[in-house]
């Protein structure tokens, strides 16, 4: 008894050891990934400070607004007054060539919005990118941003963080698996720190993998541990009175007054859904279109950027020279704080025009090439849009709508629920961004509803739906489906069994006469004893002295590897491979020697296929 309570405490020890071992792995991994990822969100956020301070304000007279909780780094004299509308036109054109002929010289790949690049490397390219790919995101995206590029800050940095991760994971000679799961802890750093949202860094970065309900769950705790680290990292470049303050301010605090309200909310839905779907079918458009150009591919962004600035400049004008109206340009957050506050200050004209403008210049900055991301384009889009709504029925009900605001809050998380088809992550983004945990009930209301008849239409491309079609999960699933299947649902080849006294000329007389690579022995009871094949017999034809003398028992290996009609496929697969075998016998469960036919690899496989096919079309007809 003692002896056996030791053996149990040893196992115990050797299994804390391993688990600490592991934690302690993955501790030390999540911290670097976020270290690193906050400081590269800190370089980028200079970064592409000084690029609009010299050249957006220094050159065309233009600072676009801020949020309440942004730090400006350099203090821009511009103002409404010093606006040079057509040198915006020259500086972004300016800013597309500088950013088209850096990614398309050294990095190709860090084309676009840079989310769906990020995407790809988890599903199709084994979670590898490659090591220049954050250096060129951060200068290109800092250039297009910093410009007046319509664009946001989640594709870079997403890309920036995924890129030290996988960088990270490679030196290390760390396994594929690990290196995915890398990937995604640097994305939710990222995102976590440039939008100080930590919680909903770590649950976009999961999320948005798949564009059905699923969840990289693998993933999740590493992505928590660095997103905290990338947040608290990048707080620190921040002033005292900056640092816990969400990106909107803390002034936003609404609540419903009424569940009826939740009514016109939910018909805002399907307005959502619907600038959702012109937004994506733009974006791609254009993108597309701008593919077709017969130019050079790194004038492309040039050419997009200036036409944006085009777009801009007429805005501009048919606004009365508002300044308001240029947030079509660069990040546009200056209107959606305005929205958040009051939106009754801009009016329903603009505030429309805002988000319809805002989907063209973002399609022409990204979609021809520049460095940026979607996701910010899309809180603007959709809180413009939904503030818009929140005009509309506020004079049509004003009982049902009394606050328009609570419409820009809630069409932020709608909107981009819809278009990326990642809800539980933007419901929790746009409340630690907005410090309004109050309207938690209206939002998941809209996001859902939104994720709900958003189906057909898809922002990242490289989504796949779910963890089944997923080439980075594809050993998992053939493992639950091999234990799923057991060998009596698999059709048993039939063989001729040779009993063990059976003289080697009588069994060279057979096997021209069969198709069998395997031959099982049997004893005079009819109980398997052994088995040999094709190959065993040929070393015997060349021992003149042998093999006149030889017998079945002789050329046999009593080195059975067997399965019975109970074991899963998944046991049986594992022994082919251990033992490089074609055939295996199967044998009764309750008579241990009774050998009741040969299971064979390709019938193995076929069956597995087949429920793989079935399961597929199961899913397919339930969604």
């Amino acid at each position: 008894m003692s002896g056996f309570i030791e053996r149990a405490k040893t196992a115990i020890r050797n299994a804390l050891d391993v688990d600490i071992r592991s934690t302690g792995k993955w501790f030390l991994l999540s911290v670097s990934i976020g270290v690193v990822a906050g400081l590269g969100a800190i370089v980028f956020q200079i970064a592409s400070q000084s690029v609009s301070y010299y050249t957006l304000a220094g050159i065309a007279g233009y600072s676009p607004a801020e949020t309440a909780g942004e730090h400006r780094f350099f203090k821009s004299n511009a103002t409404d007054a010093t606006i040079s509308p057509w040198l915006i036109v020259a500086v972004m054109a300016g800013g597309g060539l500088v950013s088209g002929a850096l990614v398309f010289t050294f990095a190709p790949e860090a084309e676009g919005h840079g989310t769906d690049a990020v995407i790809e490397a988890f599903h199709h390219k084994r979670g590898f990118i490659r090591g220049r790919i954050p250096i060129i995101k951060t200068l290109a995206s800092a250039i297009t941003l910093g410009t007046g590029g319509s664009g946001g800050r989640e594709g870079p940095i997403a890309q920036i963080g995924a890129g030290f991760g996988s960088f990270l994971a490679t030196r290390l000679g760390l396994p594929t698996r690990d290196r995915r799961v890398m990937l995604v802890a640097g994305v939710a750093a990222g995102i976590g720190a440039i939008f100080r949202a930590p919680l909903a860094g770590a649950l976009f970065a999961t999320e948005i993998l798949y564009s059905d309900a699923d969840i990289e769950s693998d993933a999740l705790v590493p992505a928590a541990i660095s997103s905290v680290v990338g947040y608290s990292v990048f707080a620190m470049s921040l002033p005292a009175d900056k640092r816990f303050v969400p990106l909107f301010g803390d002034q936003l605090h609404y609540s419903l007054g009424s569940p009826a309200e939740l009514l016109p909310l939910g018909l805002m839905a399907v307005v959502l859904v619907a600038g959702g779907a012109v937004y994506i079918k733009t974006f791609y458009g254009l993108r597309t279109a701008f593919h077709k150009l017969p130019i050079w591919p790194s004038l492309r962004p040039a050419v997009g950027a200036a036409l944006a600035g085009l777009c801009g400049i007429a805005m501009y004008y048919a606004f009365g020279q508002d300044p308001q109206a240029l947030e079509v340009l660069s990040m546009g957050y200056g209107a959606l704080q305005t929205a958040l506050l009051d939106s009754g200050s801009i009016g329903m004209r603009l505030l429309l025009a805002i988000a319809l403008v805002k989907i063209v210049t973002t399609g022409l900055t990204i979609g021809s090439g520049g460095s940026g991301g979607v996701f910010g384009p899309s809180l603007v889009i959709g809180g413009c849009l939904g503030a818009a709504t929140g005009e509309f029925f506020h004079g049509l009900w004003p009982s049902l709508a009394p606050r328009q605001e609570i419409y820009a809050l809630v069409g932020m998380a709608g909107f981009f629920a819809g278009c990326a088809h990642a809800p539980i992550s933007t419901i929790v983004m746009v409340s630690e961004m907005t410090g309004d945990y109050n309207l938690l009930l209206p939002t998941m209301w809209v996001s859902t509803l939104c994720f709900l008849m958003g189906q057909r239409w898809k922002l990242y491309e490289k989504q796949v739906p779910s963890r089944l079609e997923s080439p980075a999960h594809r050993g998992d699933f053939l493992v639950d489906v091999l234990e799923e299947i057991h060998v009596s649902d698999v059709p048993l080849g039939k063989s001729q069994t040779v009993s063990e006294a059976t003289p080697l000329k009588e069994i060279l007389e057979l096997i021209p006469k069969s198709r069998q690579n395997y031959y099982p022995v049997v004893d005079a009871e009819g109980s398997l004893v052994g088995i040999f094949s094709t190959d065993d017999v040929r070393s015997y034809l060349y021992d003149d002295a042998v093999w006149p003398l030889a017998v079945a028992r002789d050329i046999m290996t009593t080195n059975l590897v067997s399965v019975t009609m109970d074991d899963d496929l998944n046991t049986a697969l594992r022994y082919f491979a251990e033992r490089n075998l074609d055939e295996l016998p199967v044998l009764a469960p309750d008579s241990p020697g009774k050998l009741l036919g040969m299971l064979h690899r390709k019938e193995l496989i076929a069956v597995y296929h087949q429920r793989l096919l079935d399961e597929k079309k199961a899913i397919a007809e339930h969604d």
